[in-house]
C-alpha cells in the first residue's frame, strides 16, 4: 500500500464528501486528513478529522502536511448570509489553507473553482472565484490543478432548487445537440477527476480544466 496523505477541506459538502469517500476507498492513500467546521457523518480507519476554526489557523496549521491538498470549500450567498461572509468562506479560508500547505512542503494542490471564474468580472461570485484561481496560481506547490466546472448534480439530499431547475432546461436542450458544454457533471465523476490528475503527469505546473476537458480527462 502507498504511504500516500491525502488533505481535504470542504468535506461535508457535495464534492467534497464524494472525494472522501473515493479516497477512502483507494488503496493509494494511507490515510485521508480533513479540516472541518463540523463533525462528518462517518467514520473510517484510515480517516482523521480535525475540527477547526477557519478563523484562527495558527492553531491548526502545524497539521496541514501531507502529499495533496484537495479544496473544495464552497457557500451560497444565501448560506453564508451576507457577501462578506461568503468571501471569507470562499477565498480567505481556502486560500489561508492552501498557502499554509504550500509553506508546510505539500506538493500538489487541487482546487474546485466554477465556471465562468474571472477575477474582472462584475458579478461577485465568478469575481471571487477568479481570484483565488489568480492567487493559489502563486504558491509554491508541484502541481496545482484547478477544476472550473458548470451545474454540478449533486447527492438527492445536497442539491439546491434552482439546479435542479438549470439540470433539467439544460438536459432538454442537450437532448436537442444544444449547449453540450452545459451538462450536468454528477459530483462522484468530479471527484474521480479530482484524483486522477493527481497521479497523471501534467503538461505544466499549473492545469486549468473547464468542463469539456474535465469529461475528456
Amino acid at each position: 500500500m502507498s504511504e500516500l496523505t491525502a488533505l481535504v477541506i470542504g468535506a461535508t459538502g457535495a464534492t467534497g464528501s464524494a472525494l472522501v469517500t473515493q479516497l477512502l476507498e483507494d488503496s493509494r492513500f494511507k490515510s485521508v486528513v480533513v479540516f472541518s467546521r463540523r463533525a462528518l457523518s462517518i467514520t473510517h480507519a484510515k480517516l482523521t478529522c480535525h475540527i477547526v476554526d477557519f478563523d484562527n489557523p495558527q492553531s491548526w496549521a502545524h497539521l496541514v502536511k501531507g502529499d495533496v491538498l484537495f479544496s473544495a470549500l464552497a457557500t451560497t450567498l444565501k448560506q453564508a448570509g451576507s457577501q462578506k461572509e461568503q468571501y471569507k468562506i470562499d477565498y480567505t479560508y481556502q486560500y489561508q489553507t492552501a498557502a499554509t500547505a504550500a509553506e508546510n512542503g505539500v506538493g500538489a494542490y487541487v482546487l474546485v473553482s466554477a465556471m465562468g471564474a474571472n477575477a474582472s468580472s462584475w458579478l461577485f461570485y465568478p469575481r471571487i472565484k477568479g481570484q483565488l484561481d489568480n492567487a493559489v496560481a502563486s504558491l509554491s506547490f508541484k502541481q496545482i490543478h484547478i477544476f472550473r466546472p458548470g451545474f454540478l448534480l449533486r447527492q438527492p439530499d445536497k442539491i439546491r432548487p434552482m439546479e435542479k431547475l438549470g439540470i433539467a432546461i439544460f438536459d432538454a436542450f442537450n437532448k436537442l445537440g444544444l449547449f453540450k458544454s452545459q451538462k450536468a457533471l454528477p459530483v462522484e465523476v468530479l471527484a474521480q477527476k479530482m484524483i486522477s490528475v493527481f497521479f497523471t503527469p501534467a503538461a505544466s505546473q499549473f492545469q486549468v480544466y473547464s468542463l469539456d476537458s474535465i469529461f475528456d480527462l
